[in-house]
């Protein structure tokens, strides 16, 4: 009965299953076979009607091209790369801790004197990376500061090397709207803003607005900077290139541009220069604690004519010269304590009193640019407190500077004019897309 069947091709159910019980088992040795040296190919008849068609298995060995296996990787010591961000009060341990490298390494890493140096001195905030092997030795690790310098420390035969090199860095523009409750860094602070940024927007538009009194709750601002990346990481803050601030509802505009200067100024949007010849006031951040009026003096104990305005501030905080000029006194002088006397063009002068030290090599006859750091706050003389006791004179008369009419500078030439419209147009364009925004309320 079976032979008859079986030349027909005709199977019964029992042998169908002995079949399929036979391939299964093919399939699971054939999957287990290991891919050295041979390739199993197979086949398997289609699950149609096997009733009618005859199971047929066929097993080839195949060699391996020789391309695939030459592409297999060799069996080697694995690399990691790792990135870490440093906190506060991290030591050169704990951050070579994170990064995985271990004890014995840190031991060698902190005997080498410049690695340890230049790693201190990483601030808060700043990312470094590393790559380590799987046993934790380091092979290098990175870091870039805040002046876009690199700093690389290498390992090899036993010591590390530290060198230093300047970063490839790529800008990008940054966008941000704020509000300001209380202070422009309070303000900048809550809309992610760097400190860098806000005292660039205070001396920007310092002979506008005086930061220490002028401004008003809901006052608003807008700033276009740049920021600097390495490998997609921030690394610092640039300039600003573009900002408004509306301060008691009136409307303030700066556009940064090389068109007139190679080093570049800030401009109204149609050409006119924001650097008068003086600034409002030679700190960038204080309060007025007396002003140009009449006062009983706390240490003669009698009534007198206060002739300046002292800015209260913490001892060490910079002054700037209001305007370019020449030293005109550097000393100590009396009441005054540490003094400095600056003059200007025409017949203006300023003077600066009761400073905790000058600005180093500050010396007679020497030319300062506006802005340029002269001394520092201090309580020397006749001060009860550290505070800046600053002067405004006109022909040697010392004068209100809150009310005195403060020279202004030169607009751009006429034939320049076409180019830089040119130029600011785009940023003007991002201060217009700002005043359509949600500003960041700031508390």
């Amino acid at each position: 009965m079976i032979k008859s069947k079986q030349k027909t091709g005709i199977l019964t159910h029992s042998e169908r299953l002995h079949a399929r019980k036979i391939r299964l088992r093919w399939l699971i040795a054939l999957s287990s076979l290991p891919l050295f040296g041979m390739v199993t190919a197979f086949g398997i008849a289609p699950q149609t009607d096997t009733t009618q068609i005859p199971i047929k298995t066929i097993v080839e060995d195949l060699p391996i091209p020789t391309s695939l296996a030459q592409s297999r990787p060799q069996e080697t010591a694995t690399n990691y790369w790792r990135d870490e961000r440093i906190e506060r009060g991290d030591t050169a341990a704990s951050i070579l801790q994170r990064l995985g490298v271990n004890d014995d390494q840190i031991a060698l890493f902190l005997k080498s004197p410049d690695a340890t140096r230049n790693l201190i001195q990483i601030r808060p905030g700043r990312r470094i990376q590393a790559q380590v092997t799987d046993t934790g030795n380091l092979i290098w690790l990175r870091h870039i500061s805040s002046d876009g310098t690199m700093l690389q420390i290498d390992a090899a035969a036993g010591t590390f090397k530290a060198t230093q090199q300047t970063a490839q860095l790529e800008t990008q523009t940054v966008m941000k709207s704020g509000e300001i409750r209380n202070s422009l860094f309070g303000a900048t602070d809550a809309a992610g803003i760097p400190d860098s940024i806000a005292t660039q927007i205070a001396e920007i538009f310092s002979t506008d607005i005086d930061f220490h009194q002028d401004l008003r709750q809901d006052d608003r601002f807008n700033v276009v900077y740049e920021v600097l990346y390495h490998n997609g990481e921030p690394v610092m803050t640039g300039r600003v290139i573009a900002a408004e601030f509306i301060n008691a509802g009136h409307t303030y505009r700066a556009i940064f541009s090389k068109v007139a200067n190679s080093n570049g100024e800030y401009y109204t949007p149609d050409g006119k220069p924001l650097k008068k010849a003086f600034l409002r006031s030679p700190l960038a951040f204080s309060r007025i604690s007396s002003g140009f009026e009449m006062r009983y003096h706390p240490i003669l104990k009698q009534w007198r004519q206060h002739k300046g305005i002292d800015y209260a501030a913490a001892t060490g905080t910079k002054v700037m010269a209001i305007a370019d000029a020449t030293v005109e006194f550097v000393g100590q002088q009396t009441g005054y304590g540490n003094f400095i006397v600056l003059k200007h063009n025409g017949n203006y002068s300023t003077a600066y009193g009761h400073l905790s030290a000058f600005a180093k090599g500050l010396h007679k006859g020497e030319k300062v640019s506006q802005g340029e750091v002269i001394g520092y706050v201090g309580m020397t003389g006749w001060a009860t407190g550290p505070h800046l006791h600053y002067e405004f004179r006109v022909a040697g008369v010392a004068t209100n500077p809150l009310t005195a009419k403060i020279p202004t500078a030169f607009p751009i030439a006429a034939q320049l004019l076409p180019k830089f419209e040119q130029s600011a147009q785009p940023l003007i364009a991002q201060l217009n897309l700002l005043d359509g925004t949600n500003l960041v309320a700031m508390e």
